[in-house]
């Protein structure tokens, strides 16, 4: 096929080579981008939280009116539902993977640093929680029960005795030897590394937050109750027993003490869902609208090409006159395509690294790998041909008798 033929004719339909150009430009830029965006957040909202999703299940409890003893009151809650049957361990705690907000900790090691050395999702936890939160133990151990503070408040002594994720340790000590290490949480007490479980997501881990400050994966435990009047009560339960003890949680605290208010009985895919819930509506849309600009770009060049066999039917007559088979006819049209498509795909590809670049800046996205341009602009320029299947096939059909008619 001759190049110069059709690089004469589309010199003399310059503006419609180039709308049709810039469409695809355009849309190559916004399908890899949200192609890109798309395969990050399903990643995102695939990530494994470190717990035995399947059967645990979250309360949040408030306790209202005068008590004597607040600790009292949760230690009795906690007896009874252990007694639950169905129930495998339960656990209280300040807050738990995915929630949305929690206390965070500004580790240091040394008690002089102005900076800290790394930020962590921090969770009080009891000698229980191992089990009822489903945790993998790496090196060290899990707390004893004399570990366990009974205060509550930021203002009181710092827990002797700390637990990190293996994410938090191996930034803390790259080497590796994070256990029997000391940690600082304030400027006088040293805290004692004595364990390093495999994964703990933190309650931020779905809000979108830069992961180089607010890493997802970093969080520490610490062996504390905090005997508050709000609390959270997290539950494992056995094997398909999970929906079953939901309800009879909840009815076994009203019968110990009505002088509460739980306000949010979930089973951890239920928390899941709702806190990814925007997430996937972002990817839904993306998907819409990279499907709408495909629909869009295919109708436009269906659309030119379709005008352009009308307007050039007495050349193809001649061609055809001149000797010129059906595939010739194809190959003009299909190549005509290819040319228009590959000059948009080579600014569609500038065009969504610039976008790219801008994006992971604005909302701390990874930069897209090569793959999504490769698969873009080849999805674009598939399509693109598609789309002049039928118009070429017209044109094709075109018979040397009735274009001279139509002259």
């Amino acid at each position: 096929m001759e190049l110069v033929p059709i690089i004469l004719q589309l010199r003399r339909r310059k503006l419609g080579a180039f709308l049709v150009g810039l469409q695809v430009a355009l849309t190559i830029a916004i399908v890899c981008n949200s192609l890109s965006i798309i395969q990050q957040r399903v990643q995102q909202i695939r990530r494994p939280s470190g717990l035995d999703e399947a059967n645990i299940f979250t309360i949040q409890n408030e306790f209202v009116g005068q008590s004597a003893s607040l600790a009292a009151q949760m230690q009795g809650d906690l007896a009874a539902l252990r007694a639950l049957p169905g129930v495998a361990e339960v656990s209280v705690t300040n807050s738990f993977p995915l929630r949305g907000y929690g206390p965070r900790a500004a580790i240091k090691l040394a008690p002089e640093q102005r900076q800290a050395s790394a930020n962590a999702a921090r969770y009080h936890v009891d000698e229980h929680a191992f089990k009822a939160w489903g945790l993998r133990l790496l090196a060290g151990r899990w707390f004893a029960p004399d570990e366990v503070l009974d205060e509550g408040s930021g203002e009181q002594p710092q827990p002797a005795s700390a637990i990190l994720t293996y994410s938090l340790a191996q930034a803390l000590f790259p080497k590796g030897d994070a256990l029997g290490k000391d940690v600082f949480f304030n400027e006088t007490t040293r805290t004692r590394i004595v364990g390093v479980v495999e994964r703990s997501e933190a309650p931020w881990a779905a809000n979108g937050l830069d992961e180089s400050e607010w890493p997802s994966e970093h969080s520490v435990f610490l062996p504390q109750h905090d005997n508050g009047r709000s609390n959270v009560y997290l539950v494992r339960t056995l094997p398909g027993q999970r929906d079953a003890v939901m309800p009879a949680a909840t009815k076994a605290l009203f019968n110990l003490s009505r002088s509460r208010i739980v306000d949010d009985v979930s089973s951890f895919a239920q928390t899941r869902q709702t806190i990814y819930r925007a997430t996937r509506g972002l990817g839904v849309t993306l998907a819409i609208l990279s499907v709408l600009l495909l629909s869009v770009a295919a109708c436009g060049i269906f659309g030119l090409t379709t005008f352009w066999v009308t307007q050039r039917r007495r050349q193809i007559g001649m061609r055809r006159a001149l000797g010129a088979r059906r595939h010739h006819i194809l190959e003009y049209f299909h190549t005509e395509n290819l040319l228009i498509a590959g000059a948009g795909g080579v600014l569609g590809i500038a065009l969504g690294i610039a976008g790219n670049l801008w994006l992971a800046t604005q909302l701390q996205l990874r930069p897209m790998a090569v793959g999504y341009f490769l698969f873009g602009a080849l999805l674009v320029l598939a399509l693109s041909q598609a789309a002049v299947i039928w118009p070429a096939l017209r044109a094709a059909s075109i018979s040397p008798a009735s274009a001279m008619r139509d002259i």
